[in-house]
């Protein structure tokens, strides 16, 4: 496995801490889970605290870092499929409702279901 990558780091809005790459994390996890691997000689040359590889390690287990794999242990449900329909769909009209009284807008975007925008209407026309 090639360990020569630049991680990406970004700084959160406060600009104290750093946000790594789900890559970055991803490629720690695996070089400190070879066997005979030292985390904190990994973590030292990747500028990260052990703790933070440690952390990551468990994650990645409980598959907090792996996305879109179901977690270990996890078990599949039956799909049952649909038969499609061999008629396009018809197309849903859109709009765009925006509605301002005094210090209140309100902006309904999308098909509106007329019995909940007629009680919604109801509550700001009061």
């Amino acid at each position: 496995m090639d360990t020569n990558f630049r991680p990406v780091i970004q700084r959160g809005p406060r600009g104290k801490y750093r946000q790594h790459s789900l890559e970055f994390k991803r490629s720690l996890v695996q070089l400190a889970s070879q066997p005979g691997a030292s985390v904190a000689r990994i973590a030292r040359e990747h500028g990260v605290n052990a703790n933070q590889v440690f952390t990551w390690r468990r994650q990645f287990e409980s598959a907090e870092l792996v996305a879109g794999a179901p977690a270990q242990g996890s078990k599949l449900l039956p799909v049952v499929m649909a038969a499609s329909s061999s008629e396009p769909e018809a197309a849903t009209a859109t709009s765009n409702i925006t509605l301002e009284i005094g210090r209140v807008r309100l902006r309904i975007e999308g098909q509106a279901d007329a019995t909940t925008l007629a009680q919604v209407l109801e509550r700001v026309l009061r």
